[in-house]
């Protein structure tokens, strides 16, 4: 079997089609963990290479972690995008909603937790950015069958790209706020 296969257009019934879509949203979420984590190093892999930085974590801070989600997730997006749009046309809208939440999410199950024990977990850290994925992926996968997201793809679209310009902004000349502080300083 193509590893490609489940990012193909369906042409069969509509039961095929709905298990050809979830098929392709767990390769997704799958895809997503193994770059993600893969990403957390690179930047150090490169010899902390600017044009890497951009994309990967060049800290510990939160806001850096949060590109090992919207990346990864926003390349996959692209290409579910370009395969399934035909087949699937609420697809757009409902990955950038995914990716917005699951990245939204890192922050705020980080904050919830450390709030709570007062410190930082690393099995806690592994286990957000899993359900941030995880949920990220639901999420994109319920809105593609409802297509309640349709109406909001050009808001969801720029969301996204304000998103991946605040992260090149940021990047080197972060604001003085907790999310941008780096704990290993």
């Amino acid at each position: 079997m193509k590893f490609y296969y489940y990012l193909e257009p369906l042409k069969g019934g509509m039961g095929d089609s709905m298990k050809h879509l979830n098929y392709a949203f767990r390769f997704g979420a799958l895809f997503v963990i193994v770059t993600g984590t893969l990403a957390h190093f690179l930047y150090d892999w490169c010899n902390n290479t600017a044009v890497v930085g951009l994309f990967t974590p060049v800290n510990e801070s939160i806001w850096e972690h949060m590109k090992l989600l919207f990346f990864p997730m926003l390349l996959y997006a692209f290409l579910l995008i370009w395969r399934l749009k035909p087949t699937y046309p609420g697809i757009p809208s409902a990955l950038y909603a995914g990716i917005l939440a699951g990245t939204a999410l890192i922050p705020l199950f980080f904050y919830s937790y450390t709030a709570v024990l007062g410190k930082d977990c690393f099995v806690l850290d592994l286990s957000t950015f899993f359900v941030s994925i995880f949920i990220a992926f639901w999420l994109s996968y319920r809105f593609t069958l409802s297509r309640k997201m349709c109406r909001y793809t050009t808001l969801l679209r720029w969301l996204v790209c304000i998103l991946f310009i605040l992260f090149m902004l940021f990047t080197y000349s972060p604001p003085a706020l907790k999310i941008f502080e780096d704990p290993a300083i």
